[in-house]
Formats: C-alpha cells, structure tokens, sequence
C-alpha cells in the first residue's frame, strides 16, 4: 500500500509529537558505547512570519571516541505547525576532520531552495511542492497509522537536491530495551540521495523503530556510517504529557 503526498487534516493538538518532547539515545558503536544523541521538539517559534515547528537533533561522541572520531553534529529544522513543508533547514557537522555549516533557504513562492556551506552559497534549485528536509520528514512519517508493508512517500530535499523519499514499514516487532518492552514497527527511510546527520557510507541503510501505538515514538535506530555501524537506543523520554 503506498500514500503519496498526502495531505493530513490535523491540527497541532492532533499530532502525536508536540513541543517538549525530548528523546535521549545512548549511541553505541559496533559493541562500545560512543555518546549521546537526543532528539527534541522546541516551543513553536515565528520564521518569517510563519509559526513553525523546531526540530532539533545533536549527537556527541563520548571522551573516549573523541581520542580518535570526534562528533558534535546538531541538525535543526523548521516547518510550518500544519506540517506541510519545510521553512528552514540548518545542519552544524563536525565529525573527525569534516567540517560543515549548512543552512537551507525556501521560496515556497517560486518553489525554490538555496544551499550554502561555510557561507559559500549554491545557485537556487527547484523542489517539489511539500517538500521536507530529512529530518523533518521522520516527524511527517510518525502521522501516519502504521501498517506492515505500508510505503510512505513525499518530496525531501537537502537543498543540493529533490527528490521522491520513500519510508517502507518492514515489519511488526516487539522490541526489549533496557527502558522497557516495546510493540514497534520497523521503518526504513531511503536516504541514499540526501545528506542525513553522520557521515554515511556507501550502500549506507537507516532503520527506526517506533512504537505501535498512536505516538509513533523513535526508540531504536541502527544506520551504517563512514567509520562502521552505530546502534542508538532509547534511555529517556520527557515532555510527553502537555
């Protein structure tokens, strides 16, 4: 089954994240543990005269990890509160020796998106209509009722291009953390065109896992990366409640 673009009829009050979420990750990699990656839902802010959601993600390595792979990245990410497209995309990379000071720009009047690093700007490209950063998208994929084998569709651009993201839920899993016992179902985001938080590797894979009830809330996620594989496991989750 696919949904493709779908527009969703919901308000803020509807959808199963709002402001004060916080999801705290320990980040493994391969078998050592390696940090900390939180992802967070900040009050709802005014960009350019549109209320916005804030997505914030950071990952840090740990001192030991640090002796030789240092990590500080943090993502941050802006949509409208309807969760229709993304306003603003900044991206602050720091990982090893690679260095990167994104920021993405839109005109959703002309369709438009510019990309710049370290204040060196590319020329505007095209998006689709509703498009969404990486990691805005994740959040659009926790709208949806999720079913086994369901594909979930939508333009996603990381301002150096656009294209068709695809998220298809693999399976039904019943997951043990060190949390708690969790029912989640298996997603696989798509991310072989677009930049996403580690510097990833070829034939790189993300897979989340997300409960199964109408939260839809991340506590696990495996992805390959440059320097091997991480493992990111839920430890704490606050601002649940309103």
């Amino acid at each position: 089954m696919f949904i493709f673009s779908e527009n969703i009829e919901a308000v803020e009050k509807d959808f199963p994240f709002y402001p004060g979420e916080k999801l705290t990750f320990q980040l493994k990699w391969t078998l050592v543990p390696a940090g900390e990656g939180i992802l967070e839902i900040l009050p709802i802010e005014t960009i350019n005269g549109v209320k916005a959601y804030h997505f914030v993600l950071t990952a840090r390595s740990n001192s030991f990890v640090d002796l030789f792979y240092k990590v500080r990245d943090r993502i941050d990410a802006y949509t409208d509160i309807e969760m229709t497209h993304t306003i603003l995309y900044k991206k602050k990379q720091r990982e090893g020796k690679t260095q990167r000071d994104v920021v993405v720009h839109f005109n959703w009047n002309k369709n438009k998106a510019r990309y710049s690093n370290m204040k060196k700007v590319r020329e505007p490209i095209d998006v689709l209509e509703g498009s969404f950063d990486p990691l805005s998208a994740f959040y659009y994929t926790r709208l949806f009722d999720l079913k086994e084998q369901l594909t979930i569709e939508r333009p996603v651009t990381d301002g150096k291009k656009c294209i068709i993201g695809k998220a298809l839920v693999i399976k039904k899993e019943k997951l043990k953390l060190p949390i708690g016992t969790y029912d989640t179902f298996l997603i696989e985001p798509e991310i072989k065109h677009v930049g996403v938080v580690f510097e990833k590797s070829k034939n790189a894979k993300i897979q989340i896992w997300v409960t199964a009830d109408k939260r839809r809330m991340p506590v696990k996620i495996k992805s390959k990366v440059v320097v091997g594989s991480f493992v990111g496991e839920l430890v704490s989750a606050t601002g649940l409640e309103k």
